[in-house]
């Protein structure tokens, strides 16, 4: 019996993926890189832009006839698509879809499966519970000892409800995980090799409002700290009203947490931000970029922006391309605005942009954020810096730096795991190129520098 997996979307529904696999081959299936080939297929959705809905139907027309083919295949459509109340009409429009599981839970298609195999509920509710409560079933077998990095969603779902934003129609309020129970997860992983982990939440700057201690994304840093074989601790996605200073603090101070912090913005202009409801001017955000750096010298700083929000003006996409090159990011994550049923944007503001306005300035702003990534990458060219390898690609070994520079370089030796020293000899935009500074074997006298 085999299983196939595709993963649209976030850092959190690969993180459910790698749970859904874990959880089949406990029940006895093995992963198929072939849809085609597979018992149980599985789409795990996104719905954040219409492209990636649009991808996800995509792939259920496909399935189609497939389906008909071969009817004892399984097919289970999952993530925010389905949302955590269901979706009556996807049901009508795909009957073929056997199974439809609400983000995050594996329930639904456990369940389905574990009927068709023992029939009997008792046995099924016996069985179920192992397969979902074993801590063992973190990652599947086929990355046991391979998965260098890896993500724990630390606190689900957000209550803060952009007007934009379908996240909270589709994943539910915020929840946050027990702090033993994040760290259960993290020394499970570190016994299967994992030696970077970062932690998600949508707004992963509240983790703990809900707990009945109270404790702080801090707090939770310096717990996952004190786990002897992590080397690295990440955490995203920040928003600016929760960005704290106990937490900046915390990655000034604590040295497995990487020097690198995403915190969205989403527009230069103060007027398109507060119809965005995100909550803080353009001013305030700048007195927070300017407080990071300041306590995080060597901090690398991600944001994301939304073009064509409903009336932006030309005068406003200006701000936002000023802000952009006045704060001059690591990285720039750039999407078009497309409105998303059920949101504030959706239902009381006009979609006015036409598309081709919508993409020119996504070029416009993706042509300068390519040169001010270009001119700080090249920055690097000359230094050694400190690259935990992740994996083979192609003929070179794959790795990041503490502040998330993607590094490629050759080497003969079975790097997977370790923090290599790499002296940087070419910088683009998006990714750099260098050789080993010394033999895994040998000593070295280069200098390295430990905060990249």
């Amino acid at each position: 019996m085999r299983y196939h997996i595709w993963t649209a979307g976030c850092q959190m529904n690969v993180a459910d993926s790698q749970r859904v696999a874990s959880a089949l081959e406990k029940l006895g299936y093995l992963p198929s890189p072939r849809a085609e080939e597979a018992d149980v297929i599985v789409l795990n959705t996104c719905v954040v832009r219409q492209s990636a809905e649009d991808k996800a139907y995509g792939w259920l027309h496909t399935l189609r006839p497939l389906k008909a083919r071969r009817p004892e295949v399984v097919i289970n459509l999952m993530g925010c698509l389905v949302g955590i109340k269901g979706n009556p009409e996807l049901k009508t429009a795909f009957p073929f879809v056997d199974v439809f599981s609400p983000p995050s839970d594996l329930g639904p298609l456990i369940e389905h499966l574990l009927m068709l195999d023992v029939g009997s509920p008792e046995l099924l509710e016996i069985q179920h519970h192992h397969t979902l409560m074993d801590r063992d079933w973190v990652l599947p077998q086929s990355e046991r000892g391979r998965l260098v990095s890896a993500y724990v969603p630390v606190i689900e779902g957000c209550s803060h409800a952009c007007s934009f934003c379908v996240i909270p129609l589709r994943r539910g309020v915020e929840h946050s995980r027990p702090m033993d129970e994040v760290t259960s997860e993290v020394r499970c992983l570190a016994k299967q090799g994992v030696r970077e982990v970062t932690l998600l939440g949508q707004i992963v700057d509240r983790y703990g409002k809900d707990l009945p201690d109270r404790p702080t994304l801090a707090d939770l840093l310096r717990e996952v700290h004190e786990i002897e074989e992590i080397d690295r601790i990440r955490f995203l996605t920040s928003h600016p009203n929760w960005l704290t200073d106990e937490l900046i603090e915390a990655v000034a101070e604590l040295p497995k947490v990487c020097e690198h912090i995403e915190v969205p913005v989403q527009a230069g202009d103060d007027e398109i931000l507060r119809r965005m409801k995100r909550g803080y001017s353009t001013e305030d955000y700048r007195l927070l970029i300017k407080q990071i750096r300041q306590r995080v010298p060597e901090t690398s700083l991600a944001t994301d922006i939304i073009v064509g929000f409903p009336g932006e003006t030309t005068i406003q996409f200006r701000r936002t391309y000023q802000l952009l090159e006045e704060l001059r990011f690591d990285v720039v994550h750039l999407a078009r605005y497309s409105p998303r049923p059920g949101t504030v944007a959706a239902r009381r503001m006009e979609d006015d942009l036409p598309q081709e306005e919508k993409m020119y300035r996504f070029r416009v702003l993706e042509e300068l954020q390519a040169q001010i990534a270009g001119e700080i990458n090249t920055g690097y060219v000359g230094r050694t810096v400190n690259v935990l390898v992740e994996e083979m690609h192609k003929d070179r070994w794959k790795g990041r730096t503490r502040t998330n520079k993607l590094v490629f370089f050759k080497s003969d030796d079975n790097l997977r795991g370790q923090i290599v020293p790499v002296r940087i000899e070419w910088a683009g935009p998006w990714s750099m190129r260098g050789v080993p500074a010394m033999s895994v074997h040998t000593q070295s006298t280069t200098p390295i520098v430990t905060a990249v």
